[in-house]
C-alpha cells in the first residue's frame, strides 16, 4: 500500500491523518503526566498524523479536586505546558492538550493548542458543569464570554486567548471544545462550524456509567453529522481518580456522521486511535448544503483565526476505508434493514400513484432479467398492500431476436409463480415489419437493430395499459440512466418508475432480500437462478448454442465499477480523486489502465447521454443520489466533459 500512495497521492486531494490520544496520567503527578502525553504524541507522528487531540485536564488529571487551588499545581502546570513546547519544537503536528489556567484571578479549564514549540492559542471551557457527578463550578470559571482576549506567560508573550479561535493551515481550519460543550443545547462546535472550522477537537473526561457510551457516541456522531465536520474526541482514562466516579478512556473520530474509528475502552495504556479525513469532501458537502450556508448568516461570534503552516501535507498513512460499493452497506444485518425500507419506499410511492389516479391495473414487461423482476416484486407488494387482486398485474414478456431460454422460462415462470395476468407477445414479426417499413437491412445488427425491438415493447405495454386503463411500470435502474444504457422513448420511458434511484449493485440485493425473506420457496428458487443469470439487453441474437451473446458489462463495464464513480462524482469530486480513490479501492480486482478505461467512458457516457435523463418519468428517490431533473440532479444536456477528461 506504500507503493500505492507514493505512485498515486496527491496532497490536493486534502486528505489529513489525525489522532485522538488517551495516555496514562496519574493524580496531580504531572511529570508522569507529560512523560506519557509525549509517547502519545509520537505514536501520532509515526502513524503520520497532524492533529493529536487529548483529554481534558490530563496534564495534571482530571480529578485533582481542591488540589487545582494549590499554587504548586498550577505552577508546575504551566511548566510542563513550556516543557512540551520545547519537545514539539520542529514536529510537524498540531497538539491539543489540556490543562488549568489562571488567568485575572479565575481559573480555566483549557485546551492549550501548540504546533512546532509555539502555543497557538488557548481555548477555556465554555460551559462549567454543576450537576449530579459534577462540581466544576468550585474551581473553574466558564469561558462562555472570554473572547478577543490575550495573555502572556513567562515563556510567551501575547498568546491568543478566548473561545473565538480557528487554527487554520490553509483548507484545514481546526477548532476545539472541552467536555461538557458538546452536551449543551447549542455547543460552541456548532458556531466554530459555521465560521469555518472544518476539524473539531473535544477534549473531554466523561465517567462512565450504564449506557452513557452509546449516548457519547451517538451526541458525537451526531455533532459531526450537523456540522458537517470531522468530529475527534478523546476523554480521560482509567487511572483518573475513582473515589466516586470511574472513566473509560473513550475516544472517537466521527466525520460527517460516519463513526470511522471507535478504540476498545477501559484499557491500562497509552492508546492513541488514527483515521485519515477528508477535509475536500466536508467543505463539497458545506458547498451543496444551502441550509448550512444560510445558517452561517445568523453566527453570533466574531472569530478570530490564527495562520500556521504545515510542513509536509504529502507524507500521509491512508488510514481510511474506502467502500468498493458505496450503495450497499457492506454488514449484513444493515444491508437487510436497507434492503426491507427501499422495498417498502418503492411500493409506497407507487401505491400513492395508484390512489391518486384511481387506476387498479398495472402493465410491465417482464424480461427475466434483474431490474424487471425488481419491479414485479415492488408491483406485487404494492397490490396486497392495497388489497388488490394480483390478476390485475399485467405481465407481458415480448420475447425477440437475442431472447433466450433461460431468461424466457424464468420470466414465465416467475409471472406464474406470483400469480399474475400473465401475456406473451412475441415481436419478432413486427420488428421485420418495421425494418421493412424504414428501410432497414435486418442483417445488420447497428443501433437501430437494437432500439426497433425496445420502442416495440414500450409502443406494446403503453398501448395495453391505454387499452385496459392501467400504469405503465417503468423497470430501468439508476446505473443505467447514469450511463443512458437505455433506448430514448424505448424502455426508457413508462408512466411511473419504481427502480430509477436504485444502482445496479444494489437491486441485486434487493432482488436477494425479497428471495430470502419475503416470497415462498418456489418464488426464490427462480429469484436465484435470475440473479445468477448474466446481465444483459438480450436485443443481439444468441450464440451457437442458443446462450447470450450480448453482455452489458462486456460493453460498458463493470457495474461495481460505474456504480462507484456514480456516487463519487455526484458528490463533486474531481475525476482524478475519483480515480485515486478506484484505485485505491479495487487495486485488488482491476489493473490501473482498466479503471481508467472505464471512468473515461463513464464521464463521457454520464455527459452526452443528459438529454435521456431530461426527460425521464416520475419515480421515487430512496437513497441520497437522485439523477431526477425535477429533483437533485440539474445538468444541461449539452455540457462539454472535455475539462473533466483533461
Amino acid at each position: 500500500m506504500t507503493n500505492f500512495l507514493s505512485k498515486h497521492f496527491n496532497s490536493s486531494y486534502e486528505f489529513i491523518n489525525v489522532s485522538a490520544a488517551c495516555p496514562l496520567t496519574n493524580v496531580a503527578d504531572i511529570e508522569f503526566n507529560i512523560k506519557n502525553i509525549k509517547k502519545c504524541i509520537q505514536m501520532s507522528l509515526d502513524k503520520k498524523s497532524k492533529l493529536v487531540v487529548f483529554p481534558e485536564l490530563c496534564i495534571t488529571s482530571y480529578t485533582c479536586g481542591d488540589l487545582f487551588l494549590n499554587t504548586e499545581i498550577l505552577k508546575s502546570s504551566i511548566s510542563a505546558i513550556k516543557d512540551l513546547c520545547n519537545y514539539l519544537v520542529g514536529k510537524d503536528i498540531l497538539v491539543a492538550v489540556g490543562a488549568p489556567l489562571n488567568y485575572n484571578n479565575s481559573l480555566y479549564n483549557c485546551a492549550f493548542i501548540i504546533y512546532d514549540g509555539n502555543i497557538l492559542g488557548i481555548v477555556p471551557k465554555s460551559y462549567i458543569p454543576n450537576y449530579t457527578e459534577f462540581y466544576e463550578k468550585r474551581w473553574f470559571s466558564e469561558g462562555l464570554g472570554v473572547v478577543n482576549k490575550t495573555i502572556n506567560l513567562e515563556f510567551q508573550d501575547n498568546i491568543p486567548f478566548g473561545t473565538d479561535l480557528i487554527f487554520s493551515s490553509k483548507i484545514f481550519k481546526f477548532a476545539f471544545e472541552i467536555c461538557e460543550d458538546a452536551w449543551v443545547t447549542i455547543p460552541p462546535s456548532s458556531y466554530l462550524a459555521l465560521s469555518g472550522a472544518n476539524i473539531i477537537g473535544n477534549l473531554s473526561a466523561s465517567n462512565e456509567i450504564v449506557s452513557k457510551a452509546n449516548y457519547r457516541r451517538n451526541l458525537v456522531n451526531s455533532q459531526s453529522a450537523k456540522c458537517l465536520c470531522s468530529y475527534i474526541y478523546s476523554s480521560s482514562g482509567v487511572l483518573e481518580s475513582s473515589s466516586d466516579l470511574l472513566f473509560s478512556g473513550h475516544l472517537l473520530i466521527c466525520e460527517n456522521g460516519s463513526m470511522l474509528k471507535e478504540n476498545n475502552r477501559f484499557q491500562r495504556e497509552n492508546q492513541i486511535i488514527n483515521s485519515t479525513i477528508d477535509v475536500d469532501k466536508l467543505n463539497r458537502e458545506r458547498l451543496k448544503n444551502i441550509s448550512f450556508r444560510d445558517n452561517s448568516k445568523f453566527c453570533p461570534i466574531q472569530i478570530r483565526e490564527i495562520n500556521f503552516t504545515f510542513k509536509d501535507l504529502s507524507n500521509i498513512e491512508f488510514d481510511k476505508y474506502i467502500e468498493k460499493h458505496p450503495f450497499v452497506p457492506s454488514k449484513e444485518n444493515m444491508r437487510k434493514e436497507r434492503c426491507k425500507e427501499i422495498f417498502n419506499i418503492q411500493s409506497a410511492a407507487l401505491a400513492k400513484r395508484l390512489t391518486h389516479t384511481g387506476l387498479k391495473k398495472a402493465v410491465v414487461g417482464i424480461s427475466g432479467g434483474l431490474d424487471s423482476t425488481l419491479a414485479l416484486l415492488v408491483i406485487i407488494k404494492t397490490f396486497d398492500m392495497l388489497k388488490i387482486h394480483r390478476k390485475n398485474i399485467t405481465t407481458i414478456t415480448m420475447p425477440g431476436f437475442g431472447t433466450t431460454d433461460r431468461t424466457y422460462n424464468n420470466a414465465i415462470d416467475l409471472c406464474k409463480s406470483c400469480g399474475t395476468d400473465l401475456r406473451e407477445i412475441n415481436i419478432v414479426k413486427s420488428c421485420l415489419q418495421h425494418f421493412q417499413d424504414i428501410g432497414h437491412d435486418p442483417k445488420i445488427h447497428d443501433v437501430t437493430y437494437e432500439n426497433v425491438q425496445a420502442r416495440e415493447r414500450t409502443q406494446i405495454l403503453m398501448d395495453i395499459a391505454n387499452k385496459e386503463g392501467g400504469l405503465v411500470i417503468g423497470t430501468g435502474d439508476l446505473s443505467e440512466l447514469a450511463l443512458g444504457w437505455c433506448t430514448y422513448n424505448g424502455d426508457h420511458m413508462s408512466m411511473y418508475s419504481v427502480n430509477c434511484s436504485i444502482p445496479k449493485t444494489l437491486v441485486r440485493y434487493l432482488v436477494r432480500y425479497v428471495a430470502e425473506n419475503e416470497v415462498d420457496k418456489i418464488t426464490s428458487n427462480i429469484l436465484i437462478d435470475i440473479l445468477n443469470t448474466p446481465v444483459s439487453p438480450e436485443l443481439l441474437p444468441t450464440d451457437t448454442k442458443g446462450n447470450i451473446s450480448q453482455k452489458t458489462e462486456d460493453i460498458v463495464g463493470p457495474y461495481e465499477l460505474h456504480d462507484f464513480f456514480l456516487y463519487h462524482f455526484i458528490k463533486g469530486t474531481s475525476p482524478e480523486k475519483i480515480l485515486f480513490l478506484a484505485n485505491y479501492a479495487f487495486n485488488k480486482d482491476y489493473e490501473e489502465s482498466t479503471i481508467k478505461n472505464w471512468l473515461n467512458l463513464f464521464i463521457k457516457r454520464f455527459f452526452t447521454q443528459q438529454f435521456k435523463r431530461s426527460a425521464i418519468p416520475d419515480g421515487p428517490k430512496v437513497g441520497t443520489i437522485s439523477l431526477s431533473p425535477r429533483g437533485d440532479f440539474k445538468m444541461p444536456s449539452d455540457a462539454s466533459f472535455k475539462l473533466f477528461l483533461d
